[in-house]
């Protein structure tokens, strides 16, 4: 393969490396729990060198928001069963298979003990709040245009969102029964 068939090829080395250096992340909080893993320890797991997260994150607060606003705002396509009952149903057993998945725990502790942790600690869960908020905004304001009443974003946040978000921190079970219930109590 030449030099220009593999700048062409999407993802490459650059993307498997951020995978494999999440991955270690990930794990390493699982395993240990915030603050408790160096830079050096991640590159290891990863297999990578020190000197590539470096360059690439600058710094291991750097890197962990990274994780964090990554692994948490990765999502399905939001939704469109054409109500709004079946569109919040869905999203919300969307999260909270996002959040229970094998990595889920890992990366919510992550994104509270960020959010404690200084300005650019502050400035993750800004970003991650306003990523779920427009992706919730864009599944209200076709709810609104069908005619639905819509609640407001915040408001699934606080009413939906919180709540699975708290017991997926505190180890309690999260059933496709609570989650349905959180969003019947929603509307």
């Amino acid at each position: 393969m030449n030099e220009r068939q593999r700048a062409r090829r999407p993802g490459g080395r650059s993307a498997r490396v951020s995978a494999q250096v999440h991955q270690a992340v990930t794990d390493l909080i699982s395993e240990r729990g915030y603050g408790n893993f160096t830079v050096g320890e991640v590159a290891a797991r990863a297999g990578v060198a020190d000197s590539s997260i470096y360059r690439r994150w600058g710094s291991l607060e750097t890197l962990l928001t990274d994780v964090a606003l990554t692994r948490l705002n990765a999502h399905s396509p939001m939704p469109d069963t054409g109500s709004l009952a079946g569109d919040l149903r869905t999203y919300a057993a969307q999260v909270a298979r996002e959040i229970t998945g094998p990595d889920g725990p890992a990366v919510l502790h992550l994104a509270v003990a960020l959010s404690s942790s200084g300005q650019q600690g502050r400035q993750a869960g800004a970003d991650l709040r306003a990523e779920r908020t427009r992706q919730l905004q864009s599944m209200l304001d076709r709810a609104r245009d069908r005619g639905e009443h819509a609640p407001d974003a915040f408001d699934v946040l606080d009413h939906i969102l919180a709540p699975m978000y708290i017991r997926v921190l505190f180890g309690m079970e999260l059933t496709p029964n609570y989650v349905d219930g959180l969003v019947d109590r929603m509307l």
